[in-house]
């Protein structure tokens, strides 16, 4: 067993010695820094196949950044002139530790390989002015050492926003690689503000001001105010003609007037209509005046105040707002004359009036001939037909009515209380048509003073004249309520009324038996059975008669008219004190 373990142990080291010399054999020589963590023979297939040279799937395995871009078919790698080489025929290896990998002559390398071609002071710039790493975008890349890839084409990339975020940040819209100023690709006429006339002749400083912003120098280019002129040019009109200056002037000169005749007039506030546009400015306006002060020798003057301008035919009779008559089309041109005052030709116009048309009242065709208008029959026929008239004076209408309409009227219960017929009871709540209006028509004279001219007599035939002498009706009733207070004196009848009957109403005994609502008047039975009940049947009528009299009295119904001596049985003694109901109990029959 030890001999065979010396054995072994010898073939173990011969083993080992060989392999050194073999490998030692095999590779051409170290690898450079970026690879020398495949340093050795069991790493010798990360790059190469087995007897074949190394292949390029094998390196973009470990380079994803060149294959990404190889996939997107961009960059240096995916030029014609580069993509189909190997690998290794530019990036060899095996030269030892400090070989350079990345090798190339940077004063004859064609950028426009990349994709990205060196123009103007581009072309001149120094390769690692460009390629470092603050420029670079990707973070990964960032972190790597001597690597060109990660650069963006953007300008803000590199250079500063002189800017700062005022502008787009795509500079080559405005800027060449000649130079940064000036900004030879841009375009003031494709900006929201283009130049013409003198404008084109200004610096641009004049406009664009510099200004120290966030500690660095900056020109101002956006957020410039130019909705108006008056942005950057002083009013000399003082803002009295409105701030659109293009309305009269140009860009090619301020004392040009070629647009004068553009210009708005309504803006003033003062709008021209009608006549007034076909006016020349200098018909209202002294036009030898400074610049400063021309078309302002007339502000504030309103829009109606016509005779600030024109002389007043009216001498002022009718006030000075003329548009209430009169248009700018023409002073023969009638206006709205719904607007005129009226008030001031001293009959105001209210109620009523104020609907009415113009041509109502006034006929001729001048509208300011006077007009009679003292009392309303000046104008209006009298409805009436003189009735109220007293001789021959004939009350005017207004004494009763006002211009709002004919109703309600002016004249009151007071003035009806002075009348031939004064108001009071249930005749103050009754309205006034009532009485007055007959037959669609209105009549207040003759209409009758007594009840029955208004009233239906509903007693005729039932009650005697002699009680109601001529129908009057206040014999009996009042003017509160036909149902109020009995006024009648029934002492005139042959049935005075006593006791208990001067209490009872005239319904109670004056009820006709044949219709309900209709008192009876004549022809009621004095017989008290008539209205009460008789409940003693016959035993104390006489030739067929029960007179309840002979008993009772008005008062009450007790029986201290009754007599026991006057009967079969008159009481003595004793019987004198026993109640009635002892001897004479009801019956129930």
């Amino acid at each position: 067993m030890l001999c065979n373990s010396d054995y072994f142990l010898k073939i173990l080291l011969f083993s080992l010695l060989f392999a050194v010399k073999a490998a030692a054999q095999l590779s051409p020589g170290d690898l450079a820094r970026p690879h020398a963590h495949l340093e050795g023979i069991s790493n010798c297939t990360q790059c190469h196949e087995l007897g074949q040279k190394v292949a390029n799937n094998k390196c973009l395995d470990c380079h994803a950044e060149i294959k990404n871009r190889l996939d997107q078919r961009a960059g240096f790698h995916y030029a014609k002139e580069v993509r189909g080489k190997d690998c290794a025929s530019c990036h060899s290896d095996h030269h030892g530790r400090k070989f350079d990998m990345i090798r190339f002559d940077e004063s004859s390398f064609d950028h426009h390989l990349t994709g990205y071609q060196l123009t103007g002071a581009h072309a001149r710039v120094d390769c690692r002015e460009c390629h470092v790493a603050e420029n670079i975008v990707d973070a990964d890349l960032k972190k790597r050492v001597d690597t060109y890839l990660g650069l963006s084409t953007a300008c803000i990339n590199c250079h500063d926003d002189y800017h700062q975020k005022t502008l787009d940040t795509d500079c080559a819209k405005c800027h060449d690689t000649k130079a940064f100023a000036p900004a030879a690709k841009f375009d003031h006429d494709k900006t929201d503000y283009p130049l013409a006339g003198q404008h084109r002749n200004v610096d641009c400083k004049e406009c664009h001001q510099t200004e120290t912003r966030n500690g660095k120098e900056f020109q101002r280019f956006a957020g410039v105010p130019f909705a108006n002129c008056n942005a950057c040019h002083e009013d000399v009109h003082n803002n009295n003609l409105g701030t659109d200056c293009k309305q009269c002037h140009t860009e090619q000169s301020f004392n040009s007037q070629i647009w004068l005749k553009r210009f708005n007039h309504n803006r003033t506030g003062f709008m021209l209509k009608g006549q007034h546009r076909k006016v020349d400015c200098a018909g209202c306006h002294k036009m030898d005046t400074p610049p400063a002060t021309v078309f302002q020798d007339n502000l504030g003057i309103p829009v109606d105040n016509c005779v600030a301008c024109h002389a007043d035919v009216h001498d002022g009779k009718l006030g000075t707002n003329c548009a209430s008559c009169h248009n700018e089309e023409s002073f023969r041109a009638a206006g709205d004359i719904n607007n005129f005052d009226h008030d001031l030709t001293g009959f105001a116009l209210e109620g009523k009036h104020e609907v009415v048309d113009c041509r109502q009242c006034h006929v001729s065709e001048s509208l300011t001939d006077p007009l009679p208008h003292n009392t309303c029959a000046a104008c209006h026929e009298d409805y009436h037909g003189g009735e109220f008239a007293a001789g021959a004076i004939t009350p005017d209408c207004a004494d009763c009515h006002t211009v709002d309409g004919f109703s309600p009227s002016l004249y009151t219960l007071e003035d009806h209380s002075e009348s031939r017929f004064p108001l009071d009871g249930a005749h103050l709540a009754t309205p006034c048509f009532a009485c007055h209006l007959q037959e669609e028509e209105w009549h207040f004279k003759n209409i009758g003073l007594r009840c029955v001219e208004c009233h239906d007599d509903v007693h005729i035939g039932e009650i005697a004249a002699e009680f109601y002498p001529n129908q009057s009706c206040e014999t009996c009733h009042t003017t509160d309520t036909w149902k109020g207070e009995n006024r009648f004196d029934h002492t005139l009848t042959a049935f005075q009324l006593e006791g208990g009957h001067l209490q009872t109403t005239c319904a109670a005994c004056h009820q006709s038996e044949q219709t309900a609502n209709v008192r009876q008047f004549s022809g009621v039975s004095q017989m008290c059975a008539t209205c009460h009940e008789n409940i003693h049947g016959t035993q104390f009528a006489g030739e067929g008669v029960t007179d309840c009299q002979r008993c009772h009295g008005f008062d009450g119904w007790d029986a201290s008219y009754f007599d026991h001596d006057q009967t079969a049985f008159p009481l003595t003694g004793k019987h004198t004190e026993v109640a009635c109901r002892q001897c004479h109990r009801e019956t129930i029959r």
